[in-house]
């Protein structure tokens, strides 16, 4: 990888062209349309949300930058309900390829609004294939332009109007060097051999981020240590009671859930079962509003959220756990048997010691595989997880009859890029056997 800097990296305290204001009416929109189809090349984007303080995860700004148009922010929310035209915003991008870092964290977003890029070049996926160690876009700018990114704002209430100035200077650094990293990115992928590889990879995030979201089939399934009540079913039931109450409440006031109760409070009220008002008292999380403290300017933005929180009184907690312990047996919850992802197909486990102790000819079968896929990787200086997905992998050597797969087909189906299959195939069929 060429042109890396190994100085001590500068610190960009502000775009050149100055920090723009946010765009939140239909004149300044379709002026900033035009200044869009006026100027060329490709599309450096990113989006902000108030995940952590709102219910919702949608857009509450927008940052693009466009060589000839400068960085233009946007307000998504305001522009929606004053009626804006996404289309006429595609119109003016055109065909431009659209630059984004992690952009399977800001593509449903734009999907929602009805944004629609036409093509991508994702900076994380690009560092990831060249083999870099920290990916984060603060790290990848480092690496390639000597520039370090302040990230003071990075976990801020993007909700709040109006935006604070240094909130929209830390917005509009985000897209700043986009562009400039696409160029030397673009060079190093096809120097090392990989461009073919990233523009599947790039095909592939577009397809994924544009597509409808799936609701999860279990929602209250996500609390965080869920599997530590998974022999206990009335636990279950408690956990499911508190978690859907506390959705409705969040969902009702537009407050993220977590400010609301806590996931550990419900594992821990799940787990003690209180039966009466004197066993409810002593569990202490339910029965005070949540404070979350990080000696910084954010405790304010948590303090916006206070009445919220204050109008949820502990009763409601309690009339929850009371409906979940009047259930009978046959109605408590049970932890899904099946490990699904996200497309429906059954997981292989994780656990390497039950694939040993159970499965031993399967656990050989792994290493086999597994070997062979780190000397590729190591041939290809590519990450073993870049490779190939891990997950995958242990699908492909967990199957029944697995010397006799086809292993093309296999991958194919698992969701591999046909690079991975190319790359991988010949070698895992002979290792399998």
């Amino acid at each position: 990888m060429s042109d890396v800097y190994d100085t001590q990296p500068r610190l960009l305290k502000e775009p050149r062209g100055g920090v723009p204001d946010v765009i939140a009416t239909l004149d300044q929109y379709h002026q900033a349309c035009e200044s869009l189809a006026n100027a060329s090349g490709s599309l450096a984007a990113d989006a902000e949300r108030a995940s952590g303080f709102r219910y919702g995860h949608e857009d509450w700004l927008i940052q693009f930058k466009r060589e000839g148009a400068g960085i233009i922010l946007l307000d998504p929310i305001a522009l929606t309900q004053a009626g804006a035209d996404w289309a006429a915003f595609n119109q003016a991008v055109g065909q431009s390829t659209w630059i984004l870092h992690d952009s399977l964290m800001d593509l449903p977003g734009f999907a929602d609004i009805g944004l629609k890029p036409q093509g991508l070049f994702d900076t994380e996926i690009a560092a990831r294939l060249l083999g870099m160690h920290r990916f984060g876009l603060a790290a990848v700018t480092e690496r390639y332009l000597g520039i370090t990114l302040a990230k003071e704002h990075s976990a801020a209430d993007w909700s709040y109007r109006p935006l604070p100035r240094d909130w929209r200077n830390y917005a509009a650094l985000d897209v700043e060097v986009l562009i400039e990293l696409e160029t030397l990115m673009r060079r190093d992928l096809k120097a090392s051999g990989k461009e073919e590889w990233a523009n599947e990879e790039f095909d592939y995030a577009l397809r994924k981020g544009m597509e409808p979201k799936k609701p999860h089939p279990v929602p209250w399934m996500r609390i965080s240590r869920i599997t530590e009540l998974s022999r206990d079913r009335q636990a279950l039931a408690i956990a499911k009671s508190l978690w859907e109450e506390r959705d409705r409440l969040a969902r009702h006031y537009d407050i993220a859930p977590s400010l609301l109760l806590a996931d550990s409070s419900i594992i821990e009220a799940a787990q003690k079962k209180p039966h009466n008002a004197a066993q409810f008292r002593m569990i202490r999380s339910l029965n005070e509003r949540v404070r979350i403290h990080t000696g910084t300017e954010q405790d304010k933005m948590f303090e916006r959220y206070a009445p919220i929180q204050r109008a949820v009184k502990p009763k409601t907690w309690k009339t929850a756990i009371d409906r979940a312990l009047a259930l009978k047996p046959g109605q408590w919850p049970q932890m899904p048997v099946p490990d699904q992802d996200e497309s429906g197909l059954i997981n292989a486990p994780r656990s390497m010691r039950l694939w040993k102790q159970r499965h031993p000819d399967r656990y050989e079968r792994l290493q086999r595989v597994r070997k062979v896929i780190n000397q590729i990787a190591v041939d290809t200086r590519t990450p073993a997880e870049i490779v190939i997905k891990p997950q995958i992998v242990r699908n492909l050597c967990w199957a029944e009859d697995a010397a006799n797969l086809d292993v093309e087909a296999f991958l194919r189906e698992q969701g591999a890029r046909d690079w991975q299959v190319r790359l991988i195939a010949p070698s895992v069929s002979g290792a399998i056997m």
